[in-house]
């Protein structure tokens, strides 16, 4: 059994279905769908609510075996759900009319969750709190203290 590839999807929690969006990643490998799907399914319900997009590695093998990591939700998904908007601006870095406003706090908390991931794990929390408020300021999203939101 050796390595043959890795393969990243962005699949929601909780409702990973055989299809052409994950057949057309696993289908050349050889890997049975449905049972990546099930055990998907199963893993990522223990943690995170359903429908929401993971970040997905898997590893397939040549004797048509797999293992996966589960990786947390992409940061403009959490800073949107942390706003309490669901899209962005239609237009990038609008910053005179914020389409929301999240605190600092929400900002470190949000460093937490990606700091858990294992890609990032080494990187300091205030480099990816940076990386957090890049990001919301380029869907339009201001960070301002609680008494500061209008």
């Amino acid at each position: 059994m050796s390595f043959v590839r890795a393969v990243h999807l962005r699949v929601p929690s909780g409702a990973a279905k055989p299809g052409p969006a994950i057949g057309q990643a696993l289908g050349p490998l050889g890997i049975n769908m449905a049972q990546f799907c099930k055990d998907f399914n199963a893993k990522s319900e223990e943690t995170y609510e359903k429908e929401t997009p993971l970040r997905v590695e898997l590893r397939a093998m040549s004797d048509r075996s797999y293992t996966f990591q589960i990786r947390s939700p992409p940061t403009p998904w959490l800073v949107k759900r942390a706003a309490g908007i669901d899209k962005g601006p239609n237009e990038p870095n609008m910053m005179d009319t914020p389409s929301g406003y999240i605190t600092p706090e929400m900002v470190h908390q949000i460093a937490l969750i990606k700091q858990g991931d294992d890609n990032t794990w080494h990187l300091p929390l205030e480099g990816l709190a940076r990386q957090v408020v890049g990001t919301a300021r380029s869907i339009g999203i201001q960070v301002r203290e609680e008494e500061d939101i209008p």
